[in-house]
C-alpha cells in the first residue's frame, strides 16, 4: 500500500463514493468543502465517482453533473463509462435473477432496481415505508415488478433489516450484499463484480498503475476498492468494519472529512 499520499499529476485517480461519502443524507446536498476539494483535485488528478447507484438515473444525474467526474464506476462495477463511452457492461445472469425475484416475492422481500427513470421493486410496500421515514416523502416511480424477469438487471437494491441479507446469503452464494451505512439495506451484486474491478478497468483505459490511486468510501460495499487502490480512505461515519481496512480514516463527513483528508495526504500543496 501506498500511504504517504504521494499520488500527483494526471497519471492518478482519485475515487469518490457518493452516499454519505460527498453527499451528506441529512441535507441531501454535497458540502461545500467537499466540492472545493473535488474542485482542487480535478486540475492534477482523475476524478472518478464509484457508486452503487447508476448515476445516469433520474435521482443521480444532478449530482452527476455537479461532480462532472473524468469517469464513474456504476452499480458497485458492472458498468463503467468515461464521459459519453461505455467501457464496461456486465448484465446478472438471467437465471439468478429470476430466482432472487421469486425468492423475494415468496417470502416478501422488497427486492429491485431503476431503470429508465422507473422503480421496480418486489413488495413496495417495505420501500415506501423506508422513504417516508428517511426522507420524509416518497418520491420514487414505481412499475410493475414482474417486468423484472424480462429485462436486463446490472444489480439489485434490497430495502430492509439484517435479517433479509442473512436470509438472501444463505440462499444465494452467487451474490454478496454489502449493507448501507445505515443498515437500512443492501446492494446485491455477483461475487465477481466490485467497484474495484471499475478502478482497475480504469486504470487500464487511461494507463494508470492502480498504486497511483486513492478511494474514498464509507460503506461495505467499498471494501474491496479501499484494499486494492493505492490508498483506502474510510470516512469517519463509515461502518467499522470499513474503518479497519482502511489505510486512513478520515473525519466525519459533517467535519469536512474530504477536505480534511485532502490536506492530511498534502494534495493541495502543488497549488
Amino acid at each position: 500500500m501506498q500511504t504517504e499520499g504521494k499520488i500527483q499529476d494526471r497519471r492518478s485517480i482519485i475515487s469518490f463514493d457518493l452516499d454519505m461519502t460527498l453527499l451528506d443524507h441529512r441535507t441531501y446536498q454535497i458540502p461545500d468543502s467537499a466540492m472545493k476539494a473535488v474542485e482542487r483535485l480535478r486540475e492534477n488528478h482523475r476524478i472518478v465517482i464509484a457508486s452503487g447507484r447508476d448515476m445516469d438515473n433520474y435521482y443521480s444525474c444532478d449530482f452527476r453533473d455537479q461532480l462532472r467526474p473524468d469517469g464513474i464506476i456504476h452499480l458497485n462495477g458492472t458498468k463503467v463509462t468515461v464521459g459519453q463511452e461505455l467501457i464496461y457492461n456486465h448484465f446478472m445472469d438471467q437465471g439468478l435473477l429470476h430466482e432472487l425475484l421469486c425468492f423475494a416475492m415468496e417470502h416478501g422481500l422488497s427486492l429491485g432496481v431503476t431503470i429508465d427513470g422507473k422503480d421496480y421493486y418486489t413488495c413496495p410496500d417495505a420501500v415506501i415505508a423506508h422513504d417516508k421515514k428517511k426522507w420524509g416523502d416518497v418520491g420514487r416511480r414505481f412499475a410493475d415488478a414482474d417486468k423484472l424477469f424480462s429485462m436486463e438487471v446490472r444489480t439489485l437494491a434490497y430495502i430492509g433489516d439484517e435479517e433479509g441479507v442473512k436470509l438472501l446469503e444463505q440462499h444465494f452464494p452467487q451474490v454478496k450484499c454489502p449493507m448501507f451505512a445505515g443498515k437500512v439495506g443492501a446492494d446485491i451484486v455477483e461475487q465477481e463484480a466490485s467497484k474495484a474491478e471499475g478502478l482497475k478497468r480504469l486504470c487500464s483505459y487511461w494507463g494508470i498503475d492502480i498504486r497511483n490511486t486513492a478511494a474514498f468510501g464509507d460503506s461495505m460495499n467499498d471494501v474491496e476498492i479501499l484494499k486494492e487502490a493505492g490508498i483506502g480512505i474510510a470516512m469517519g461515519n463509515s461502518v467499522e468494519e470499513l474503518k479497519k481496512e482502511a489505510d486512513y480514516v478520515a473525519p466525519h463527513i459533517r467535519e469536512d472529512g474530504v477536505y480534511r483528508a485532502c490536506v492530511h495526504f498534502r494534495w493541495f500543496d502543488c497549488f
